[in-house]
């Protein structure tokens, strides 16, 4: 039975699809069957894994509204057993499809049941909002992971996050928990980066993952080659960053 864990963030930029992608192919690294579901309308994973968005046949669009299994959107990747459920800009209408649905926050988890035997891990890319597609991927998933840059702001919105996860947790998903809290974006140079670190720290006691992920160039270059780090330059600090949380989450979820 696979751990369902959706990687959510309303504020973009934190790192949230890099965290998906990149966490994905790294469990993927450690012997595990992974499916990747592209939640997001942008399609950044999907590309991220080397993916043409232009020629798909069906996305997760189709599963949610209902005409397709999920199994029946499924690509393999290049990447050994990573595979995805891909997403494009057709996505976008799905909100306004969903609202008229009875059991709206209910499409993803239905149509992950069959799915769930087939995978050690599903990673869901949420979008960068607290919308219908997030409601159905928190409803859907075991626990949320969540990526927190450590600039300025970086808490600003966490706690909206928190109660929407609380609120979730309450209503409609009451095993949902947190699966983690990871530290993006951080350079060891800046006293920044440090004090966001503690600050989070503070707020989150034993949520935070020991795993850092740092600026790193080779990070912000993989997507434009459609590879994930570990493809695209296993050497690297990113690479070395992702396989750690890869093992991380492992050795949590044993």
């Amino acid at each position: 039975m696979a751990k369902i864990i959706s990687v959510v963030n309303q504020k973009g930029g934190v790192g949230k699809t890099t965290t998906t992608v990149n966490l994905s192919a790294c469990l993927e690294q450690q012997g595990k069957k992974v499916l990747l579901i592209d939640l997001d309308p942008q399609g950044n994973a999907t590309s991220g894994l080397g993916i043409d968005t232009e020629e798909l046949e069906s996305t997760v669009y189709q599963v949610l509204i209902g005409e397709i299994t999920m199994e029946e959107s499924v690509v393999q990747t290049e990447f050994g057993e990573l595979y995805l459920s891909p997403s494009d800009i057709q996505l976008a209408g799905a909100e306004i499809e969903l609202v008229s649905m009875e059991k709206r926050e209910f499409m993803l988890k239905n149509a992950l049941k069959d799915a769930q035997n087939q995978y050690d891990y599903i990673l869901i890319d949420c979008p960068p909002s607290l919308n219908l597609m997030t409601v159905n991927a928190l409803v859907a998933s075991d626990s949320v992971l969540i990526p927190v840059q450590c600039e300025y702001y970086a808490l600003e919105g966490l706690s909206r996050l928190m109660q929407t996860v609380k609120s979730i947790k309450k209503q409609l998903n009451e095993t949902l928990e947190i699966e983690g809290i990871l530290l993006t974006m951080y350079d060891s140079r800046t006293n920044l980066s440090m004090m966001v670190a503690e600050e989070v720290k503070q707020f989150f006691p034993k949520k935070v993952y020991q795993t850092v992920i740092p600026r790193n160039v080779r990070l912000s270059e993989a997507p434009s080659y459609g590879q994930p780090i570990i493809a695209y330059d296993p050497y690297s600090r990113g690479s070395e960053s992702y396989t750690a949380l890869a093992e991380e989450v492992i050795n949590n979820n044993k």
